[in-house]
């Protein structure tokens, strides 16, 4: 980087200008926008959805913008007309009808007080004042109440887009359905010259407010089904009535004529989003626009990494209350980028809380009184920004440990340090235990998993014993395996526990102890090979903080692990491809080595696929 601070780096003024990465999404908006196409946005958080559909705004095509107006129908009180002028044109409109209304009821009132006056003049002149004086009451409070009110006449301004340079952006995200489709307010007073008129009672929804702009609506997945029908109905017609969302109300009873709400919907949400969704309203967004998926991680190259670094300016001209990074904050930040990716010669799009790193930064700096961010405070900023699945990590090794609930050292037949991840950012070191007893069952040996395993897991233990059934050569129908996740009380999902399950039972049935400095994390394959999984790099750094000295990892995640600086000197990383390197490294003591000369080490064969362990972390933490 040829910088000295971001203070130098330009920020785009167009947002369309500053999302980083999703170079396709880009495209895809800049496209959706000329066109004015609907857009579904599927994937994680914090990779730009919302910032896209903000961008789309500034992108529409200029057109005239418009006001929309509700009118009393003398005719139909309960059926109020709807009228679209020009923008601007909308507010003196009302103003007009107001200062006319005003005139008229001042008329009104000075007619009143000189008829009253004239009363109590000539009651004075026969002597009869106080008579004059109640007559005077009498006849002031009905024609005050008794004569229709001047203002009920005047249009209430419904959707203003006065002054407006831009199509109008409107974020519907978790709107009720009087919110988004627009409501009647509920009128108490019915009658005796107390109600409110029904079209002052009319309020706009979001899709009436987005007419011609940009309607968002994130985790569209959560809108009532209901409402995403009345949605397709407002994307079809380009129009939608109002009317009062609750029938205990008195706005059920009022419906407006059908008011413009020709907007472009831009739906984001997460990848359950698109089971939840109606599917005549995926359907039409697909028929009638783009989807797109968003990418989580960048490759790394000297371009993306100009792109983190204006990103860093960015984040702080948008916080305005933290200082420039400097260059060897920056570099920093590109490093946590790199390791937060999971994958080797990639960077993290996460930009959200990658974001939330860069403010903590910043804060520590100008706490400081520093000009600049300086590296240092990066660094300290990791140890402070940590999520909260990462604390409860920490609380959880300090309870296991003075519970002694894994071991660090030492061996013990049947059982094993795995590693599992909660959250997506944090590790934690997994016992797992096997015992081998007697069947006492006539229909022959069984498996007995606990834990609270969930569906992937049990899958996984299956798998694991697949490969022993077939390999392990001893007959297993008379004997019940049991093996247990320790201290899960929050349940186990993923098959990244594969290896140390089979490492646990083997040891159970040999007798051979495993070492208990070891931890290991891997799928395994029916054919005995070791497959790559999720979070490599956190499950390592949390088996260095629990005072684990080797881990094994499956080759395939040897690329992805990105280790802290501070970590690397503190743990032996061994990579492997098949079941019976993990025994080898992992069991010790005198049966070890008659026990790996019996067992047939095949061809290594390389094999790349996925899972996961997750530790579901609970209010308790266990």
């Amino acid at each position: 980087m040829d910088i000295e601070s971001t203070a130098e780096i330009e920020v785009p003024k167009l947002l369309i200008d500053q999302v980083i990465g999703q170079d396709h999404a880009v495209e895809v908006i800049k496209k959706a926008a000329r066109q004015h196409r609907h857009v579904l946005m599927i994937g994680t958080p914090g990779t730009g959805k919302s910032m896209l559909a903000r961008a789309m705004a500034e992108l529409l095509p200029k057109e005239e913008l418009e006001d929309i107006l509700v009118y009393p129908n003398p005719d139909d009180p309960n059926n109020p007309k709807i009228r679209v002028v020009p923008a601007g044109e909308g507010r003196k409109i009302v103003e007009a009808y107001k200062a006319e209304a005003m005139k008229r009821m001042q008329f009104r009132n000075t007619l009143i007080m000189l008829f009253i006056f004239m009363i109590l003049g000539y009651s004075f002149v026969v002597g009869q004042f106080l008579w004059g004086v109640i007559a005077s009451a009498i006849i002031f409070l009905a024609l005050r109440y008794a004569m229709p009110r001047e203002d009920v006449m005047v249009p209430k301004l419904l959707v203003s887009n006065e002054g407006k340079t831009t199509a109008p952006f409107v974020d519907a995200t978790g709107a009720h359905a009087g919110a988004l489709l627009g409501d009647v307010r509920h009128d108490p007073f019915q009658s005796g010259g107390l109600e409110t008129p029904a079209h002052e009672r009319v309020e706009a929804g979001a899709i009436h407010k987005a007419h011609k702009g940009v309607l968002f609506i994130d985790e569209i997945n959560t809108l009532r089904i209901e409402s995403q029908q009345h949605l397709l109905t407002a994307l079809q017609e380009g129009e939608f009535p109002i009317t009062g969302q609750s029938e205990r109300s008195s706005g059920a009873m009022v419906k407006t004529d059908p008011v413009p709400c020709r907007f472009i919907l831009v739906a984001a949400g997460n990848l359950d989003a698109i089971q939840n969704m109606h599917p005549a309203l995926r359907s039409r967004i697909k028929g009638y626009g783009y989807e797109v998926y968003m990418r989580d991680t960048m490759p790394d190259t000297p371009e993306n990494r100009r792109k983190l670094v204006r990103f860093v300016a960015q984040e702080v001209k948008k916080d305005g209350k933290i200082p420039h990074f400097s260059r060897e904050a920056v570099a920093e930040v590109i490093r946590e980028a790199r390791r937060r990716a999971g994958r080797r010669g990639h960077l993290t799009l996460n930009l959200r809380d990658l974001g939330g790193l860069v403010r903590v930064a910043g804060d520590i700096a100008r706490a400081e009184g520093a000009n600049l961010v300086r590296a240092e405070h990066v660094i300290r900023a990791k140890s402070m920004a940590r999520s909260i699945e990462q604390q409860l990590a920490d609380q959880y090794i300090e309870r296991r440990k003075d519970y002694k609930l894994f071991v660090n050292e030492g061996e013990a037949i049947g059982r094993v340090n795995g590693l599992a991840i909660i959250g997506r950012d944090s590790g934690i070191v997994l016992p797992i235990v096997a015992e081998v007893t007697p069947s006492m069952s006539k229909s022959g040996g069984r498996v007995v998993a606990t834990g609270r395993l969930q569906e992937i897991a049990r899958e996984a233990v299956e798998n694991v014993f697949a490969w022993i059934k077939k390999s392990y050569g001893k007959d297993l129908s008379d004997k019940d395996v049991h093996v247990q996740f320790v201290g899960t009380y929050e349940g186990v999902e993923g098959d990244s526990a594969s290896i140390s399950v089979a490492t646990a039972v083997i040891s159970a049935l040999e007798e051979i102890p495993v070492a208990q400095d070891v931890a290991m994390t891997g799928s395994l394959s029916v054919r005995g090979e070791v497959l790559p999984v999720g979070g490599i790099t956190y499950k390592i750094e949390a088996a260095v903080n629990a005072g684990i000295k080797r881990v094994i990892i499956p080759k395939a995640n040897l690329d992805d692990v990105m280790l802290e600086e501070r970590y690397r000197s503190e743990v032996e990383i061994i990579p492997v491809s098949r079941i019976e390197e993990v025994l080898a490294h992992a069991l010790v003591g005198s049966k070890r080595d008659e026990f790996l000369r019996k067992i047939r080490v095949p061809e290594i064969v390389k094999r790349s696929s996925g899972g996961d362990l997750r530790f579901l972390p609970s209010p308790e933490g266990g």
